[in-house]
């Protein structure tokens, strides 16, 4: 089974936020302002995923690691964003800051998702699969969207790191919903061996939301394939529609099969 807590997505999001921001970053042709803007962003989740993990009063072992980890998370995440902030004013020049330092929050955001895995019970397989692909799930459709926005401020951006971190989000988007559908899964909402309280409209809601998802990704390619600059901030609305049937994605099943 697998739990929908508010602790674990916001961790999650911060987690596949970060890798996100190094999977762009990592080339050093964007702006330092966009990887300063995804730190702070992820900084804040993190923060808020530890907050809300502790306020819940929570006992268990994982997740405690869980709240520890999200408490890493910020801090790592806290250190890039001061590294980069100090490099640029001493050095005046973009190649200085290290892409690999956004990766620290990743490491030990991982370590913390599995603990969110083990304390869903059940499958402990199963559910920290699932808890490690919605992390990359809902990071990159976040980020798609940010980057896309980020082209309004640097126009000369090379259209092929936005077009490539929607392909990869496009990669992951399968993984989340093979993940889902793994037995005690979404197939068990179709069939009616799980309840979702709503006589299986749930089940069919997700399951619309997790094809558009799939459709808004390919819709989102084809646009960036148009040589005006209006392609892209198309591209970047059809991504803010893509958050929406993402976390629908995610969330509902989290929802239902908790339930």
């Amino acid at each position: 089974m697998i739990k929908l807590d508010a602790a674990t997505v916001f961790l999650q999001w911060s987690v596949g936020g970060m890798l996100g921001c190094w999977f762009t970053t990592r080339h050093r042709q964007v702006g330092l302002g966009y990887g300063w803007l995804l730190r702070s962003i992820y900084v804040v989740m993190a923060v808020s995923a530890a907050y809300i993990g502790f306020a819940s009063k929570s006992s268990s072992t994982a997740e405690m690691i869980r709240n520890i980890g999200a408490i890493t998370v910020a801090v790592t995440a806290s250190f890039g964003l001061g590294q980069s902030i100090v490099r640029r004013k001493e050095t005046s020049g973009d190649k200085e800051f290290q892409p690999s330092l956004d990766l620290w929050p990743v490491a030990v955001g991982l370590i913390a998702l599995v603990a969110c895995g083990v304390s869903d019970g059940g499958n402990d397989a199963v559910a920290i699969v699932r808890t490690v692909v919605g992390a990359a799930f809902l990071g990159f459709v976040s980020d798609a969207m940010l980057l896309g926005h980020w082209y309004l401020v640097q126009p000369g951006l090379p259209r092929r790191h936005v077009n490539e971190i929607v392909r990869m989000f496009l990669y992951i988007w399968p993984l989340e919903v093979v993940v889902m559908l793994i037995p005690t899964g979404m197939f068990s909402v179709f069939t009616g061996s799980v309840d979702d309280g709503w006589s299986g409209q749930l089940g069919w809601f997700w399951g619309a939301c997790a094809i558009t998802t799939g459709v808004l990704g390919v819709v989102t390619l084809k646009a960036l394939q148009e040589r005006s600059y209006s392609a892209v901030m198309a591209a970047t609305g059809l991504m803010y529609l893509a958050i929406l049937t993402s976390f629908g994605t995610d969330l509902v099943a989290r929802a239902v099969l908790a339930g």
